[in-house]
């Protein structure tokens, strides 16, 4: 009988279980000097990085916000205050991400944060069959359909990127 892959048991992967979520767990080496993180991931697991979403937390007008876009874009802080009906929007500092969401830079998911705060996914998720986000922990992916990513994170999609 072949033995179930161990999924890694981080707030995020708890919280999907949870709530009913059918999801793919993929580990991969996490390079912390990697210029950019996201697309790092997406060379390791062997996808796109359209297709591999960073996940990143902001400031609009002095509150929190959780931002998910693919790996490859900027977030345009205009249409990042725009989709929170904010009038200005700044990234957080990593220290207050960490505190607020309970993971490490470069291991922020949109899942089992500790504090939940408004999330929007870049409007690009809809157009995918699946797309990946960080599960939790740095060196881990989970795959996943858009829709359920969007109900499980609560999330509204919104025009993000910078074009």
């Amino acid at each position: 009988m072949a033995k179930k892959p161990q999924i890694p048991g981080t707030p995020a992967t708890l919280a999907l279980t949870r709530a009913g979520i059918a999801f793919t767990p993929v580990t991969y080496t996490y390079d912390p000097d990697a210029d950019r993180l996201g697309v790092q991931a997406a060379e390791a697991i062997g996808e796109p990085p359209a297709r591999v979403f960073k996940t990143l937390m902001a400031e609009i007008d002095g509150k929190a916000v959780c931002v998910v876009v693919p790996s490859d874009h900027e977030v345009s802080m205009k249409k990042l205050a725009a989709a929170f009906g904010g009038k200005s929007a700044k990234m957080m500092k990593p220290a207050d991400a960490e505190r607020i969401t309970g993971f490490r830079v470069g291991g922020i998911s949109p899942f089992g944060q500790k504090k939940r705060v408004p999330t929007a996914f870049a409007r690009q998720a809809a157009d995918l069959p699946y797309l990946y986000t960080n599960g939790g922990q740095r060196g881990l992916q989970i795959r996943l359909a858009p829709a359920d990513a969007l109900r499980a994170s609560e999330a509204m999609l919104a025009d993000l990127t910078a074009e």
